[in-house]
């Protein structure tokens, strides 16, 4: 498989995602179901606590990403719903350290709502994983 990073500025890429990447030669395509943070079985956790719903969060994709045999260094697209934008980037850096320690810098999304499905639940992590 190769990729190719698609940054016509640069700016995203100092703060760890491309704003495009072209996959080919991949044989397998994931696409995850957004991950909040959830228990393994089926209750939230850590309300009003944002860095450790991210952390959480993330651990649940890479749990999603591991069911493929892939990992965080996959993910070709990201994107992050939240109920509460500036609340996230106070905490980003959670999510961020994680990805760079996977060598990974998706084409991400950030976008705010107005609530998550499980109410409590501040932050939803959806990629797309190629291998």
């Amino acid at each position: 498989m190769e990729r190719t990073a698609i940054n016509p500025v640069t700016w995203s890429a100092a703060m760890g995602f491309n704003q495009g990447e072209v996959v080919s030669g991949h044989t397998r395509t994931l696409w995850c179901s957004g991950q909040t943070a959830m228990s393994g079985d089926g209750r939230p956790r850590h309300e009003g606590d944002m860095a450790a719903q991210l952390a959480l969060s993330t651990d649940n994709l890479e749990a999603v990403l591991a069911g493929a045999g892939m990992s965080l260094a996959d993910l070709v697209r990201l994107t992050v719903y939240t109920s509460d934008v500036d609340l996230l980037l106070q905490h980003y850096g959670v999510l961020a350290s994680r990805l760079g320690a996977a060598g990974a810098a998706p084409a991400t999304t950030m976008l705010g709502v107005t609530r998550l499905a499980v109410p409590g639940q501040l932050v939803e992590l959806e990629g797309t994983a190629v291998a």
